[in-house]
């Protein structure tokens, strides 16, 4: 058996078909569903009285172009004239997924090990401007894989203008649970590629604490300024939330490790608009300290200090075509003194770095197909990474997507004007997981084993 194959050879082609056309007719049936309260809408089209393209490349989110990212540092708050348009919006997303071979055990209850068709999350939305300075972008999910709601991605927003010596200034404040999801270029890991996944595909067990780890477990109040249009800078500060408000909010504080004292976010960036051609570079950096699983018993803590590099490229030609490059490189350098006293690490002073780079192509704002490289690597450890046969974090591989938005470039569309909708199919090919290529688990398992076909729709109002 090749283990390169897609899928395992006892899988015919008739069994996926029929697991193709089962995703395709949930999907239907999903958009027949919300397509009947005609008065729901992405939020900011409506307020904005434009195309979702606009804002967005390939006319659906999250990916921005220059017009998107000015309405975000704005605070959301531009608006077409003084009629009312209702801050709310709605969105879901449903799912066909299966791997080259099924996973080692059920990924979630009420799922197979391979083949699963689901609804990976349904969002409302509180996201519009009000007045001229205060604008929001509030979510609260219901995860259909976990089967709970808990709040998402949050972003309040005051903004003004001001004129210092010889220079325009956009200055503001953003309160927000996960750092990066503040930023306005596609490059940090909030709002990096690819831009939907489910949690029922198989993914590295290692990432950077920027990455993910904090994404709603914090509450964060950042200042930043955008200087002439080209310099933009930013500095914060994170907080843990306490327990019971974690439980409140509908997030385990089991799943989640607790900061000591305020951890400081960085971030600087250089843009410019050459017309039909935009570019920006930029770099970050966050520093935290933890205590690992709330654990306070051993008296101190983890320390990481997580720096980086980024930069992004755009061209929008004629026809509505877009071409969109993204890059990001993160160092982490670990200090696990309170991880080492509990046993979870031998080492103390360790590092991770992960680099990442994908490039989109959209035909009319309506067809796209984008590609992506990832790669983490970093130093070994017997205990920290004890479930793969080589004790290190090591993964790398390519993500693939072809899509298609039917009516994102239009501002009227056939249900009412007030729906957005995305289809697109991944693939996700892995060289290296959790430490090698082949056999990482140590029970012979493959990284390529774990490469994924993922069937999605994606609708919002």
């Amino acid at each position: 058996m090749r283990n390169n194959d897609l899928f395992a050879p006892e899988r015919n082609l008739a069994s996926h078909i029929k697991h193709l056309l089962l995703a395709v007719t949930a999907a239907g049936s999903w958009l027949v569903w919300l397509s009947n309260p005609a008065s729901a809408l992405p939020a900011f089209a409506a307020q904005t009285q434009q195309a979702c393209s606009a804002c967005h490349v390939g006319g659906y989110g999250p990916q921005l172009t220059p017009y998107g990212r000015e309405f975000k540092l704005e605070g959301y708050t531009a608006r077409a004239g003084d009629a009312f348009s209702a801050p709310v919006s709605a969105m879901a997303i449903v799912s066909y997924l299966a791997t080259a071979k099924d996973q080692a055990s059920p990924p979630a209850p009420h799922y197979g090990t391979n083949n699963n068709v689901t609804l990976d999350e349904a969002g409302l939305f509180l996201a519009g401007g009000y007045g001229d300075h205060f604008g929001s972008f509030a979510q609260i999910t219901y995860d259909g894989v976990g089967r709970s709601v808990a709040w998402d991605n949050m972003d309040l927003r005051a903004t003004d203008r001001a004129t210092l010596g010889s220079h325009d200034v956009l200055f503001g404040v953003s309160l927000n649970n996960n750092p990066g999801i503040q930023d306005a270029w596609n490059t940090m890991p909030a709002w990096g590629f690819p831009y939907t996944g489910s949690d029922l595909a198989p993914g590295p067990a290692a990432a950077t604490l920027i990455s993910d780890p904090l994404a709603t477990n914090v509450l964060g109040l950042s200042a930043y300024a955008l200087w002439d249009s080209h310099l933009y800078t930013e500095a914060g500060l994170y907080w843990s939330l306490g327990t019971g408000m974690l439980k409140t909010l509908g997030v385990d504080p089991a799943d989640t490790s607790q900061l000591s004292g305020a951890a400081p976010y960085f971030r600087v960036a250089w843009q410019e608009d050459n017309g039909d051609s935009n570019y920006e570079i930029g770099a970050f950096a966050m520093f935290a300290n933890l205590y690992p699983g709330r654990d306070k018993s051993t008296g101190t803590t983890d320390r990481y200090s997580d720096v980086g590099l980024d930069a992004s490229y755009q061209f929008a030609g004629t026809g509505e075509d877009t071409i969109t490059v993204n890059a990001r490189y993160t160092h982490e350098s670990q200090n696990l003194a309170a991880s080492q006293i509990l046993g979870d690490a031998l080492g103390k002073s360790l590092t991770l770095q992960d680099l990442r780079a994908d490039v989109s192509y959209y035909y009319k704002n309506t067809y796209g197909f984008s590609v992506s490289a990832f790669d983490t690597w970093g130093a070994s450890d017997p205990l920290l990474y004890a479930s793969n046969r080589t004790f290190a974090p090591d993964s790398a591989g390519f993500n693939f997507q072809v899509d298609v938005t039917p009516w994102g470039r239009d501002d009227d569309t056939p249900m009412g004007g007030r729906f957005n909708m995305r289809v697109g199919l991944q693939y996700t090919a892995y060289t290296k997981f959790d430490g090698a290529s082949s056999n990482y688990d140590g029970t012979g398992r493959n990284a390529s084993d774990n490469n994924t076909v993922r069937l999605f729709t994606w609708v919002a109002m």
